[in-house]
């Protein structure tokens, strides 16, 4: 995309453009209990004269523990953790009329949290948590009337893979609420309803509470997962993050904030000379409220360090405008920035947002209005919105395509072309194409980004959203969004200084990486190889292969998340910008994907950058969580041009069950998006064939069919499915050329699209089809031509 667009309806009077214990029965504990199953169940609380219990210390390691039912038990079964971890469910020994089992491997000082199960007439019972210091001699017992303290099954502990922990209590009819933050839950906290995913390392928190009763005593257990953090040198939970990344906090008072914001700004303003600039910055503010005006420009991630929005408050604006003369009001060159996890409420009610590719909104509260227009109400071509709450309307007016997901809205108005919601509360209804918006109630499968927040220590940890199925508004909108946290220490900072072989070093000892705002070049590629590895990039830190090598390759392994990057290709061809899984991948991911999300691609531009493909995803279950794929059309002098910047295919997906929300692909030589996977999905993609084929004969994708589709499903595919597709042309460098459709699939029933349109941008040049041979060869005054369903 770039400045050319024409005849978006504009002006004020232009139509808009638009958490369960289960029952079971004595036996079933019993065997559980033998079996060494660390998930009990109890069908009542036990009164306590029913029983007594001690422990004492029968050495320095060892703690035996008795429980002495005032009627026979047929059985008892101790649930016991030290220190909080690795839960134990073990039956005791009888002796004469009491029960007991000794605790081994305690020192001085060891925690012991301890319950027990009975069992009296027949009917099983289950005890409060008791607490026993080893050394101590100590033992507490809950006062009447508190709510027993939840258990957590399995324990923490070390794990290779994934745990599904459930978390059950002994009070009847308790509600259990929890953190995964290391917060200290409280009645606001999630609340339990069903089992946890903890696919990193997480330390769970919990309480339970039950109305008329004391709230129970606060458990927590903490699992390592994986290999990822295993071997990583412990690193700074306080980093430096380096020169390129601001940190605000509201003691530095507003007008000191202010002047470096607006300095910054001064510098990173310019489409004409900051677009390919290797300027960086990240803006970060401590939780607290700023009464700040804060404009966004080229290559600048604005985000709060809160655990949730609402924590850091901007009294003001988050604005990206038409901010230059030279843009004649025009929008649709505003690339590269991004705002996150914070709140606005904005000055005049309205906070403006008006953006083009590579531009995420992600995980904002607005207090009012969002316009996603340029105040002049000129060309804009965005854009994305995620995990975010409007309270008012937001209204995209001469925005020509828009995306939103998992979201909630006041309202929305508008709509040019392409209008596409998923999981969005406030939504229109679909209408394609008159207005041209599509709804989806629910995102299939989504997980929100990870994102970095400082504790009330002042500690950095990166936190971890839980993968989500059929969502339907902000992860955050119940309370804390649902996930685990990782501490800044399992985090390996890249800065600048660091090469490629210091990255690789990092990865292959365990490490995360969070990669600070500036450009890196790689003479080597960059190797993702163990499960749950996270790479976390602001301020649009930038990768360029040198030499030929590929920038970035990801194994076929479980939960790997890549954010917030953006691949520039370097001189000399690389086959592949970022590759996940290698070819021929196998292995099902779908209880712990890989994401790549707000992960961008450039060819050309900055420098003559040249690569085959961008992004080749060959792993099952990924999701492609908003990507921009660009082959330049306007640049630096030298950088452009149909044999300059030379690149083929900006996604190729090999990988079953992948899916992409948010797929911005623009300018390829040949196909766009090659599709060979089963069971595919993509919910909104954007899309405009090159510019610059110099004549016919040079772009021509087979004999006798002109141009490339923009986005093909393989032959073999018999499963497919898109939802809001957008195509469009403008040959400028010969504008007798020609392409015979945008998207070509398979004629199979389980192939399906639903409401794609193809545009000819002036008039300049033609597409024949929309899909096959279905639909109108485009009109030569900037209408669509659409089809609403295919088959």
């Amino acid at each position: 995309m770039r400045a050319f667009l024409t005849e978006a309806r504009s002006g004020p009077a232009a139509r808009p453009r638009r958490r369960a214990v289960a029952v079971l029965g004595a036996l079933a504990l019993l065997l559980a209990g033998l079996l060494g199953l660390s998930e009990t169940v109890g069908t009542a609380v036990a009164d306590s004269s029913d029983y007594t219990q001690s422990v004492s210390q029968t050495g320095a390691a060892q703690a035996q523990l008795t429980f002495t039912p005032t009627s026979a038990s047929s059985y008892v079964i101790v649930h016991y953790l030290v220190n909080s971890a690795n839960q134990q469910n073990v039956q005791m020994t009888a002796a004469g009329s009491a029960w007991t089992y000794t605790v081994g491997g305690l020192s001085s000082g060891s925690v012991l949290t301890y319950s027990f199960t009975y069992t009296k007439g027949g009917p099983q019972y289950d005890t409060p948590q008791f607490t026993y210091t080893q050394g101590g001699g100590t033992t507490t017992t809950p006062p009447a009337g508190t709510v027993a303290t939840p258990t957590f099954s399995p324990g923490g502990g070390t794990y290779a893979s994934a745990q599904s922990v459930t978390i059950s209590d002994a009070t009847s009819g308790a509600a259990i609420h929890y953190t995964t933050n290391g917060s200290t839950p409280t009645a606001s906290s999630a609340t339990y309803s069903g089992a946890i995913n903890v696919a990193a390392t997480t330390t769970l928190q919990a309480i339970a509470v039950k109305s008329g009763s004391t709230t129970s005593a606060v458990a927590s257990a903490t699992y390592t997962i994986g290999s990822t953090a295993a071997g990583c040198p412990a690193q700074s939970d306080t980093p430096d993050f380096g020169s390129n990344v601001h940190i605000f906090d509201p003691s530095m008072g507003s007008t000191a904030i202010q002047s470096q914001l607006d300095a910054q700004f001064a510098q990173m303003k310019d489409t004409q000379t900051a677009q390919f600039s290797e300027n960086r910055v990240a803006d970060l503010f401590k939780p607290g409220t700023y009464s700040v005006e804060d404009n966004v420009g080229f290559y600048t991630s604005v985000a709060g360090l809160g655990q949730n929005p609402d924590d850091v408050t901007i009294n003001g604006d988050v604005t990206v405008d038409a901010f230059n003369a030279s843009d004649a009001g025009n929008a649709t060159q505003n690339f590269w920035r991004s705002a996150e996890n914070l709140a606005i409420n904005p000055s005049s009610g309205t906070d403006r947002w008006a953006v083009a590719q590579a531009a995420p909104f992600r995980r904002i509260d607005v207090h009012g209005n969002l316009a996603l227009y340029p105040a002049s109400y000129g060309y804009a071509s965005g854009g994305y919105i995620a995990d975010t709450k409007v309270s008012g309307q937001a209204s995209s007016v001469s925005q020509q395509q828009w995306y939103t997901r998992d979201s909630s809205l006041g309202s929305w108005s508008g709509g040019v072309w392409n209008m596409v919601f998923s999981g969005v509360s406030g939504a229109p209804a679909t209408t394609f194409p008159s207005p041209p918006e599509t709804t989806l109630s629910t995102t299939p499968v989504s997980r929100d980004v990870p994102y970095l927040y400082i504790d009330g220590s002042g500690k950095y940890h990166v936190f971890l959203p839980s993968l989500r199925t059929n969502a339907s508004g902000p992860s955050w909108a119940s309370g804390s969004t649902p996930g685990s946290s990782l501490p800044m220490s399992q985090f390996y900072v890249v800065k600048a200084g660091d090469t490629a072989a210091t990255i690789n070093t990092a990865l292959a000892e365990g490490c995360n990486l969070f990669v600070t705002p500036g450009v890196y070049h790689l003479s080597q590629t960059l190797n993702v190889t163990k499960a749950n590895t996270v790479i976390l990039g602001v301020g649009y830190p930038t990768f360029v292969p040198d030499n030929g090598v590929n920038a970035m390759q990801v194994a076929d392994v479980d939960g790997v998340r890549i954010k917030g990057l953006l691949f520039d290709a370097g001189t000399t061809n690389s086959q592949a910008l970022l590759t996940v899984g290698p070819s021929g991948s196998s292995a099902s991911h779908a209880a712990n994907p890989t994401t790549i999300q707000d992960v961008f691609f450039r060819i050309g531009g900055e420098v003559a950058g040249k690569a085959t493909q961008s992004l080749v995803v060959n792993s099952n279950d990924t999701i492609i969580d908003h990507i921009w794929a660009w082959r330049a059309d306007h640049g630096n002098a030298g950088t452009v041009g149909w044999t300059t910047n030379t690149a083929d295919t900006g996604l190729t997906v090999n990988g079953a069950n992948v899916l992409a929300d948010g797929l911005f692909v623009e300018h390829y030589q040949k196909y766009e998006v090659v599709w060979n996977g089963q069971n595919g999905k993509t919910i909104f993609f954007q899309n405009e064939n090159p510019y610059d084929p110099p004549n016919q004969a040079a772009w021509m994708s087979s004999s006798g069919v002109n141009g490339y589709a923009a986005y093909k499903v393989g032959a073999n595919v018999t499963s497919h499915e898109a939802w809001g597709l957008g195509s469009y042309c403008y040959f400028n460098v010969n504008p007798a050329v020609n392409n015979y459709h945008a998207f070509e699939v398979p004629n199979t029933p389980g192939v399906k699209f639903h409401d794609a349109l193809t545009v000819s941008l002036g008039g300049v040049g033609t597409i024949t089809h929309v899909i096959n041979d279905t639909g109108a060869v485009t009109a030569s005054n900037t209408t669509p031509s659409n089809v609403v369903s295919f088959p």
